[in-house]
Parts: C-alpha cells; sequence; structure tokens
C-alpha cells in the first residue's frame, strides 16, 4: 500500500504564510537553495533530506501558487513514478505535471483524478 510522505501548501505570500504557520503551529519553514522557490517545512525532527524520525509523521513543502485556482495537495510515495503515471491513465485520470527529477531528494509528478482532484506522487532515489 502507497503511503502520504508528503504535503504541499500553495500561497500566494510566502513570507505572511511563512509567519501564519511558524507562530500558528511552531514549524520550521526554511527554503532549499537547490530548489527555489520552494520551501521545506519541518513539523518534526529529520535528517538531511527532510525525512521525519518520528514513524508515521510527515513533513511538508510550500510554494508561491502557480495558478489562482492551485490549492493545498498531499504527496503519496510510490515504488515507481513512470508505473503511476501509466496506470492513471489506464484509470481515466489526467497527468498534470510529468515526472521531474529533484535532485538528491527523489522524483515527483502530479496527477488529478477522475473529479479533478490533484494528488502528487513521489519516487525516492536510492
Amino acid at each position: 500500500m502507497d503511503k502520504v510522505v508528503h504535503f504541499e501548501i500553495c500561497v500566494d505570500d510566502v513570507n505572511k504564510a511563512r509567519d501564519f504557520y511558524s507562530e500558528m503551529f511552531g514549524w520550521k519553514i526554511n527554503q532549499v537553495s537547490d530548489m527555489p522557490p520552494y520551501y521545506m517545512i519541518t513539523t518534526v525532527e529529520a535528517d538531511e533530506k527532510y525525512v521525519p524520525k518520528e514513524p508515521g509523521a510527515i513533513n511538508g513543502g510550500m510554494m508561491p501558487r502557480s495558478s489562482p485556482n492551485e490549492s493545498s495537495i498531499v504527496v503519496v510515495n510510490v515504488s515507481s513514478i513512470d508505473d503511476s503515471l501509466t496506470r492513471t491513465v489506464e484509470l481515466g485520470g489526467k497527468v498534470v505535471i510529468p515526472k521531474l527529477d529533484i535532485g538528491r531528494f527523489g522524483y515527483y509528478a502530479r496527477i488529478s483524478d477522475l473529479d479533478g482532484n490533484i494528488v502528487g506522487l513521489w519516487e525516492n532515489k536510492n
């Protein structure tokens, strides 16, 4: 079974959102220098790749909204993004963002389900 491993919050003003979430929940939010404009949200202690050290916990990310209707999403870890993208289309969904190489972290893509909900896909690099 594939698990939710990350969340992404899309915002209009990164600075205001960073202040809000830091004050509201005590989250640490730092810009990732090799992936601008992207900010990692640490909700629990994590390793150098932002993987939580606490079992069952997830961390997230924040980025400027790329379109007026872009909303926050969950990200599911899959064994193969290529296979998942093929399966998405077979099941009637759509590929929204094709597979992207995210440097030392892994691979990322976005799909939409039959109702247009956006879900992120993540594949770890070994």
